[in-house]
């Protein structure tokens, strides 16, 4: 099972395949989104902005009703309705303008201002002084029409001003009724509606009507209503988030700032730190080699010894963390040369062959010949093929094997793999072991603690050469840890271009390397 970490310099303290870890957050979310899925409820808060959206509907749709007003005018007249149409057209379009300064009125308050206590009976009064408008409308007879178009024509013109209406004041309540429960009245009474079946049918016809669009009112308000719900629903949700992210930000800000403060205080610190630590190491070796003299105690020899030992482990942590702590501040620059990765990959193997002879381990190290110069930093490079040695020589057991490869990647690039037959590493230690000071359980157990840095600088170190570091392990099968190189880090050197004749050559040039028919790792 292999196991991709992240490519960035910052260290993977945090195991980013668990879940969020912001509890209140998440509750947060799951209870808003709870009263979301609920159906909207009236709340008082929601009349005022009702009423609102009813009076911009009703400022909207105003020239429509005058409209139709103007067309039932002049069919009337036309029809020998009399002179007493364009009367009521005059007071009807009085009394829908009279309803639209009433809404913008009420546009005109501040929010705080609204009180629809007191607005509300002031628009269902304006319906009801327009129903009466209505009912002049359905009480004008017409002596020289046909009863039955006449009958019709009323019934038709009252069937449509109760769909405009609904369409326009759905989010007033009992508009409707309030409206045309009038009109209705004494449509029935003047058209005999008790004992001539066409007045009956068509004041059923009207009655039904104004049920259904009653009912079509009442839907249409619950549905404004939910909609302002949710939209208020929503407002609160993206407020709790904008407010997580907000704490989230800042915190993660205040946490890179103590950090760097960390980094920059530790990379200050080297010679401070070094300087006592040189002169505990050299005394302690005059003394263990009793440079001066003999002496007499053979325990202060071994005191002395134990000193010593004990301060190269502290210089070699110190280092550590001076190296990674200087690569987090950003003071650890870079001096990039043309190097020979297999050179290097062989002087750190005879570092590291002594201990590895000790513990009788095989090192075996196969490489690509006539492979290319790199464009990098011989320290850093040089560092990360010691640090990936000398984890798998103290990882891996007596007479163990670990096999070197130096070799072309799929891409172009080059990389270093060194694989061990140690015991492997858990799946879910792997963050952990690339993580600051971090140690897996196996190396817990060993006899041969690291400071548990070793990989976050060798992460580092590729990162900054805009390279990959992968580390791949099967528990008791082993681990192999690859560093690759980018295509745009790998030289080759341009052929000689040809000189004219009484000129001096030039130095030669580089460009990337060609991709190879060796075998290659893949970066994916």
């Amino acid at each position: 099972m292999s196991q991709f970490p992240s490519e960035f310099p910052d260290k993977t303290i945090v195991d980013r395949r668990k879940s969020y870890r912001n509890s209140d957050v998440r509750k947060a979310v799951r209870k808003t989104r709870d009263r979301l899925a609920e159906q909207g409820i009236s709340d008082p808060g929601f009349d005022a902005e009702l009423l609102a959206t009813n009076a911009r509907t009703v400022l909207s749709g105003t020239p429509a009703i005058m409209l139709l007003i103007a067309l039932v005018t002049f069919g009337a007249a036309a029809a020998g309705m009399g002179a007493n149409m364009f009367a009521w057209a005059i007071v009807s379009t009085s009394m829908y303008i009279a309803r639209g300064f009433l809404a913008r009125r009420y546009l005109s308050l501040k929010v705080d201002k609204r009180n629809p206590a007191r607005w509300a009976p002031l628009f269902i009064s304006t319906h009801v002084l327009l129903g009466l408008c209505w009912a002049w409308f359905a009480y004008t007879p017409c002596v020289a029409c046909d009863s039955v178009d006449i009958l019709f024509f009323k019934a038709l013109t009252l069937l449509v001003a109760m769909a405009a209406t609904v369409t326009i004041s759905h989010n007033l309540r009992w508009s409707v009724l309030a409206e045309f429960g009038i009109p209705l009245v004494v449509f029935a009474i003047v058209h005999d509606g008790m004992f001539d079946p066409r007045g009956i049918t068509a004041s059923a016809g009207l009655l039904a009507a104004l049920l259904f669009f009653s009912f079509i009112a009442i839907r249409l308000n619950r549905a404004s209503l939910a909609s302002l719900s949710f939209r208020s629903e929503n407002n609160a949700l993206v407020a709790e988030l904008e407010m997580a992210r907000s704490i989230s930000e800042e915190a993660r800000r205040r946490a890179e700032e103590a950090n760097l403060a960390k980094s920059r205080f530790l990379a200050s610190m080297s010679h401070e730190l070094r300087t006592p630590l040189n002169a505990i190491l050299g005394f302690s070796e005059v003394m263990a080699k009793e440079v001066l003299g003999p002496m007499q105690n053979e325990n202060y020899k071994a005191y002395a010894a134990d000193i010593n030992q004990s301060g190269q482990h502290l210089l070699k942590l110190i280092n550590e963390i001076l190296d990674l702590s200087r690569i987090e501040a950003g003071k650890q620059e870079l001096v990039e040369e043309p190097l020979s990765l297999v050179d290097i990959v062989e002087d750190c193997i005879g570092l590291v062959q002594l201990k590895a002879t000790q513990k009788k381990i095989r090192i075996d190290h196969a490489y690509e010949p006539n492979m290319p110069r790199l464009f990098a930093d011989e320290r850093s490079v040089r560092q990360v093929a010691l640090n990936l040695l000398s984890n798998a020589v103290k990882f891996t057991p007596s007479e163990g094997e670990i096999k070197v490869k130096t070799g072309w990647t799929a891409s172009g690039g080059q990389y270093l793999s060194v694989k061990d037959n140690g015991p492997g590493i858990p799946e879910d230690e792997i963050p952990v072991v690339l993580s600051a000071f971090g140690q897996g359980s196996i190396a817990i157990k060993s006899a041969e603690q690291g400071t548990g840095l070793g990989l976050p600088i060798v992460q580092a170190l590729m990162a900054m050469h805009d390279g990959v570091f992968k580390l791949k392990s099967k528990l008791r099968e082993g681990t192999e840890a690859i560093a690759i190189f980018p295509p745009a880090r790998v030289m080759d050197v341009l052929p000689a271009a040809p000189v004219a004749p009484g000129r001096k050559s030039r130095s030669r040039t580089v460009k990337p390397a060609a991709q190879p028919q060796a075998a290659a790792v893949n970066e994916g």
